[in-house]
């Protein structure tokens, strides 16, 4: 079969794969440990849960408008407004079946062939790849170890060139589990004011998974930045509803009508009973959420320490997410070729650095969205594994 010319630019989410193959080892009789995939392993709230199911018994199993519901609308606007300190009407607002379409529909809309974007490396693999799916320019901003995996204000500011049209920012930050603090993003807003034509995407999935008091801000929130900035949010992380399929964006009222097109023509609409929910999960009790934070604080706090006692690994302590991102350069061996080999032979599946982006290579991400004691089997199985990827490493 001949493919379109734009197919082979399209990359994946490297963790799909990975779970693919680590279930096809649990088929075989072995048993893994799940590190891999983005996934809270709770219960969406009961709350959320009965709305839904009282929701379809009271009808909401039709077609809505593209946007969303107009009820569903309003509650994000208005939780927008309590959480970002900016004042958002429904109409600037829009749901969509996940927060990838928020992605892909803001990179439709506003970028050209040959226009620049700017977007983090190591960062969520979707973005390079829609920026290439369109024929733009990718233009890599490294996020490092040495700078606690946050961007670097200046080098951010030579990257910007009269081509770029979009900047894509992600705090909290997935791999890395790094956080933008208020000063940060005001720098960033300052810059951009010299770049009027510059629109920013800001990836803000898991503002509510934050620890140590850290309080979340949004780049919107500065002047001159909430016309500029498309924010994308969802119910996926801080709600355990991953196979809802519900994420949305806040947006100027002429980007959401367009995004409400592209919408239209791709999905129609967002299921209706899964929307009732939503505003059950933005105004009902938010104790369930709360409780979660505190286990993924605890968590992080069991997976950082073992692994700086693992030899070669060297872990910072996120300060948000539920993602660490060990550096493994003392090892001596690519961060694939480690992930694989801790898959097979460790029983341990994570993602190599690099499923992330080039600046990814010397790194793995380990999700602690699993239970503290498979956290422990998990180091101690990769600690008894270890010796024998040194001893091939030096036979080679």
């Amino acid at each position: 079969m001949e493919f379109a010319d734009w197919m082979p630019r399209l990359g994946t989410e490297t963790a799909f794969d990975v779970l693919v193959r680590a279930r096809a080892l649990e088929a075989q009789g072995r048993k893994i440990i799940h590190l891999e995939i983005g996934e809270p392993d709770f219960d969406t709230p009961k709350n959320i849960r009965e709305k839904a199911k009282d929701a379809i018994d009271k009808g909401w199993t039709h077609y809505g408008p593209a946007a969303g519901l107009p009820e569903t609308r309003a509650a994000l606007a208005e939780y927008l407004t309590k959480t970002r300190g900016v004042n958002y009407a429904p109409e600037e607002t829009i749901i969509m079946p996940g927060g990838k379409p928020v992605v892909f529909f803001t990179i439709m809309a506003l970028v050209n062939p040959g226009d620049e974007v700017i977007y983090p490396n190591p960062g969520f693999p979707i973005y390079e790849s829609m920026i290439n799916f369109i024929g733009a320019k990718a233009v890599p901003l490294p996020i490092r170890e040495e700078n606690d995996f946050n961007l670097d204000i200046a080098e951010l500011e030579r990257l910007i060139t009269p081509k770029t049209k979009l900047l894509i920012i992600n705090s909290p930050a997935n791999p890395t589990g790094g956080f933008l603090e208020k000063d940060a993003l005001e720098q960033i807003a300052r810059i951009l004011a010299k770049h009027p034509d510059v629109m920013v995407l800001s990836d803000e999935i898991y503002s509510r998974i934050l620890y140590d008091k850290a309080r979340h801000h949004s780049i919107a929130e500065f002047p001159g930045m909430k016309e500029r900035t498309i924010i994308l949010e969802g119910f996926s992380k801080t709600y355990a509803m991953t196979g809802w399929r519900l994420g949305y964006a806040a947006a100027n009222k002429d980007l959401v009508t367009a995004l409400a097109r592209l919408s239209t023509n791709c999905h129609s609409c967002t299921a209706s009973f899964a929307q009732i929910a939503a505003i059950e999960a933005l105004k009902g009790p938010q104790g369930e959420v709360d409780k979660m934070v505190a286990e993924f604080q605890r968590r992080r706090d069991v997976i950082v320490e073992g692994l700086n006692k693992l030899p070669g690994f060297s872990c910072k302590t996120p300060k948000a997410s539920f993602y660490v991102f060990p550096n493994i350069r003392k090892l001596g061996k690519p961060s694939k070729e480690v992930a694989d080999f801790l898959l097979q032979e460790a029983g341990v599946a994570c993602l190599s650095g690099t499923a992330f982006g080039a600046c990814g290579e010397g790194y793995l991400r380990f999700s602690y969205a699993n239970s503290v004691e498979n956290i422990r089997q998990a180091i101690q199985q990769i600690a008894d594994a270890l010796p024998r990827l040194k001893k091939t490493a030096a036979t080679r």
